[in-house]
């Protein structure tokens, strides 16, 4: 029953952000909250048509915008469960980030691996 300007705890920030102090209200380019990706995966369980692109965002687990690692590898086990939900385009952003990430890495094999998940045949 606390004033909405007293609040009680921090939000659930990423890890790399947790020793950063309580920020209330830290928002990212597209105008929402940054939050963990536990908390996300919390709203998806209680909501299953949970907007994805949030949960895939690889801010919600480092600090570089553009390690799509564990959000490539949690987009597959999300779509092994049928959550389907992720636009085509997200989907592509994150098969061609993760490849492009692997390449860099003189890992061309697993690249190409990873662009074989690409949802448009095309």
């Amino acid at each position: 029953n606390s004033p909405a300007s007293e609040k009680y705890a921090c939000c659930p920030l990423p890890p790399y952000l947790e020793d950063s102090g309580c920020v209330l209200e830290e928002e990212d380019h597209g105008g929402r909250p940054l939050r963990d990706v536990s908390f996300h995966l919390l709203k998806l369980y209680s909501d299953r048509h949970y907007e994805l692109d949030q949960l895939l965002d690889p801010r919600s687990v480092t600090s570089d915008p553009l390690d799509y690692r564990l959000s490539w590898h949690l987009w597959e086990v999300l779509r092994a469960l049928n959550f389907t939900h992720l636009a085509q385009q997200s989907q592509g952003v994150l098969n061609v980030g993760y490849a492009a990430q692997l390449e860099s890495e003189g890992l061309w094999e697993w690249s190409i691996f990873i662009l074989l998940h690409q949802p448009d045949p095309k």
